[in-house]
């Protein structure tokens, strides 16, 4: 995961942001020279004079290459333009007319070290026609150093799906605001580096926005165990899930962390959690009435059974905030209390399998972020939609994308220390969306730190190494 956030917008909403930059008086023309040449230095800066074939398509985006090629051209690079087509508008007419190179049909094209895909941009919702898209393919395949411009050609943009038979790109340069498929899977996966490139256009309000590293503040002289976040884990039939959200909620700043389970301790629980003893959810419910509790975890290790169905009801009841994971997402549906009833915040952490159960009909959306945000409305919940393309939405409607994750999380554990690690934040003072992000990022973070191949528990070992990134200097 990389650290420089931005605005994610649906192609509607790029377009809307367009507009209110030519009703200042910016002409589209303007605006693609702006667009093509911050491209253009872009793929100069990485790529030199490197031999370069700039593939153009017939809309603004092949606009965006002939802006490009002229402005690689007076950099002394060797360009190739291969054309599609004649250019179809009128600001891509203008593009082509100012650029002083030669230009060839597409299917004369033979492969250069680099390439530059300016073929379709983000507006493409069907798929390419096929000898076009064998030619096309053919020549990325070949290149040496690959640039996608805007989007690689191929996907659609909202539903961050490919139309056509995937193509890794080395570079993709997002022009003004990144789009759905840059962060999404299955399409994020095939454009290895992402840029940003700013053109100018405004964010709107209701943009999703790409995670950002969180800067957290030290605790201060007057701070004790309480102040920094007491976190409750309730412990089911499996406690060592419960242990490792505790030990996960340490590593992320809580300042204590206790442990709600019937019988006698683990022999593994560590000396510095507290082991709290209840034979029943009823008990379980009063030792949940303190008013010192900072944030409460429940399901991981829970099991399905009627015990863990009345944890489940006690966890919903409590007057703290909560995140509920794993079994507890199954029972939430026959939990006579509402997550609508709740007074206080509740983070609900599904991976795939989960949100397919938590939704029911109507999950069949490719586009996870929009399918979150929904649900988070539905439920009146923040969601975190777990996996390689993490999605955070609250019941308001903003979302954060964390894509990229760290492919070593694929391991049995690393979801309970993510619980643990987001109780921890809201144990803070820190409001859900936001909570959960810092806890996403520092998970991924604290994963790196690992290093190859790590456990779970090796994991909540990394997460102090993850907040001392963080700490604000």
């Amino acid at each position: 995961m990389v650290d420089n956030g931005g605005p994610v917008l649906t192609v509607a909403q790029m377009v809307a942001a367009e507009q209110r930059v030519f009703d200042t008086g910016v002409s589209v023309d303007a605006l693609m020279r702006r667009a093509g040449q911050a491209a253009g230095e872009m793929i100069w800066r990485i790529g030199g004079k490197t031999p370069t074939l700039v593939l153009c398509g017939p809309g603004n985006n092949g606009g965006d290459g002939y802006v490009i090629a002229q402005f690689l051209w007076q950099q002394a690079v060797t360009v190739t333009v291969a054309a599609m087509t004649e250019p179809r508008t009128e600001a891509a007419r203008n593009a082509r007319a100012r650029y002083e190179g030669d230009v060839i049909a597409l299917a004369d094209a033979v492969p250069k070290a680099q390439v530059v895909d300016c073929l379709f941009g983000s507006g493409l919702t069907r798929a390419i026609d096929d000898a076009v898209w064998r030619k096309f393919s053919a020549l990325v395949t070949a290149s040496r150093r690959s640039f996608a411009v805007d989007l690689p050609s191929g996907a659609d943009a909202d539903r961050a799906v490919w139309l056509n038979d995937p193509v890794p790109f080395d570079h993709v340069l997002a022009l003004g605001a990144y789009k759905y498929a840059h962060l999404l899977e299955p399409v994020a996966s095939d454009c290895r580096s992402v840029s940003l490139i700013d053109i100018g256009v405004p964010t709107p309000d209701d943009a999703a926005m790409r995670i950002i590293k969180p800067a957290l503040a030290p605790p201060t002289a007057r701070s004790h165990k309480y102040r920094r976040g007491l976190v409750v884990v309730l412990a089911g039939a499996m406690p060592g899930a419960a242990l490792l959200a505790a030990r996960a909620a340490q590593g992320t700043g809580a300042g204590y962390v206790k442990i709600i389970g019937a019988g006698k301790p683990p022999a593994n629980l560590p000396a510095d959690i507290v082991w709290v003893r209840a034979e029943d959810a009823g008990s379980a419910a009063d030792a949940l009435a303190d008013p010192r509790i900072g944030a409460v975890v429940a399901g991981p290790g829970f099991g399905r059974d009627d015990t863990a169905q009345a944890l489940v009801a006690a966890a919903l009841a409590c007057p703290h905030p909560l995140v509920l994971d794993a079994d507890a997402l199954h029972l939430l549906e026959s939990c006579q209390q509402s997550l609508s009833d709740r007074s206080v915040p509740v983070v609900l952490t599904p991976h795939h399998g989960e949100f397919v159960a938590l939704a029911g009909e109507g999950t069949d959306n490719p586009n996870k972020a929009f399918a979150a945000a929904h649900l988070a409305g539905e439920l009146k919940a923040c969601i975190l939609y777990k996996g390689a393309d993490s999605v955070i939405a609250s019941p308001d409607g903003r979302v954060i994308i964390a894509d990229r994750r760290c492919s070593w999380l694929s391991v049995a554990g690393t979801g309970d220390v993510l619980a643990g690690c987001i109780a921890a934040r809201l144990a803070n003072g820190v409001q859900p969306l936001h909570a959960t992000a810092e806890a996403v990022w520092l998970h991924d973070r604290a994963a790196r730190f690992a290093g190859p191949a790590f456990t779970a528990w090796q994991l909540t070992q990394a997460l102090p190494l993850a907040v001392e990134f963080c700490l604000e200097r």
